[in-house]
């Protein structure tokens, strides 16, 4: 019951994160019908194009060897591995190329639903698989009744496949023993393929739901509660209140930097307490003024302290000083429209220096 109610709180979506991890552990969604299907094919097709070639050198064969048998002599032990060894050679041709079709469709079908990877979890010894109340969990619950019904549809339908099409050639199969036994291939080979072209028929409808179930129900257990996805966010990004102290100490670092350039300013234009922007202009430098502090309140103030304690001269320019700050970062030239404005307070500055000290531009 708890198990049930833990899968319901699980409303929300599995993670990109989520389902990396499950893959690398090896948990994929993995349908078994398609290398059924796949077999099934690979048998209509060898079938088709291998076997009643290789059917009829066998029946060759098979017939020297029981019309002659008088020349196959058993004296020895020799004889004996020499009539085995041919009788398994013709064997093997005969089953080797179906053998290798069936092989090569079971790789396709695992590789096309999932690539190869080597993943030791999956093979490393677990007491849980072990254990009784897991297994019985295995056998009825959702999965082991959807394993079991489609077990059921397949032996339903294969039963009824098999009925109809031996109920079809019945007369033909009770003819058989009348004919010759060189046909006998041919009529066997001719009722596998309708069996054959039935089944996989009928398991192609049962592989493609299969596909679709596999891969729904893999990311319906992959589903996470609202506190694990919380917890993920935590881990993958950091925490919220640990981020929140970074940034405040990144500040803290920039607003240090900031102050300790301002005795390298030109001057500060203020607004007269709300804003400050402290600029640098040197001609031998070139370019524009560089903004190499700002701030508003207790930042401005800061600014135009350090800026008295140096001698630099303070302007107070209300509209220039609050769109300097709002439109120019640090250690930024100031944009073109600008430029008139700042010349005039930079040239009124350098016509009154020996006489100017901080104060207000009336």
């Amino acid at each position: 019951m708890s198990e049930s109610v833990d899968q319901d709180s699980k409303t929300e979506e599995a993670t990109p994160r989520k389902i990396e991890d499950s893959i690398g552990k090896g948990n994929v969604p993995f349908s078994r019908e398609a290398p059924i299907f796949a077999s099934l094919l690979a048998m209509l097709t060898a079938a088709l194009f291998l076997m009643r070639e290789s059917g009829s050198r066998l029946v060759v064969a098979l017939e020297q060897f029981i019309e002659n048998p008088a020349g196959w002599s058993l004296e020895s032990d020799s004889d004996a591995a020499l009539l085995f060894g041919t009788v398994a050679r013709d064997l093997a041709i005969f089953l080797l190329p179906p053998v290798a079709v069936l092989m090569v469709a079971g790789l396709v079908s695992s590789l096309i639903q999932n690539p190869v990877s080597f993943v030791g979890e999956r093979i490393r010894p677990q007491a849980s698989r072990l254990s009784l109340g897991k297994g019985w969990k295995r056998i009825f619950g959702m999965h082991g009744q959807v394993e079991f019904l489609k077990s059921l549809f397949k032996f339903v339908a294969i039963g009824a496949i098999t009925f109809i099409v031996v109920s079809s050639e019945q007369g033909r199969i009770l003819n058989a023993m009348l004919i010759e036994p060189g046909s006998l291939p041919e009529l066997v080979l001719g009722i596998a393929l309708r069996l054959l072209a039935a089944a996989c028929v009928a398991t192609v409808v049962l592989m493609a739901v299969d596909l679709v179930w596999s891969r729904l129900s893999w990311l319906r257990e992959l589903r996470m509660t609202r506190q694990e996805v919380k917890e993920e966010y935590k881990q993958s990004d950091g925490d919220p209140i640990v981020k929140a102290r970074q940034r405040s100490l990144a500040r803290d670092r920039l607003r240090k930097r900031m102050m300790a350039s301002v005795p390298r300013a030109t001057l500060v234009i203020a607004n007269p307490t709300h804003y400050a922007v402290a600029l640098r202009y040197e001609r031998a430098e070139g370019g524009a003024p560089v903004v190499v502090a700002k701030g508003q309140d207790l930042i401005a103030l800061k600014i135009r302290k350090i800026a008295e304690e140096h001698g630099i001269p303070v302007i107070e320019d209300k509209p220039l000083a609050r769109a300097l700050c709002k439109s120019v970062e640090v250690n930024m030239m100031i944009p073109a429209e600008f430029y008139q404005a700042v010349a005039q307070l930079i040239h009124f500055i350098s016509t009154h220096k020996q006489h100017y000290s901080t104060g207000n531009r009336q």
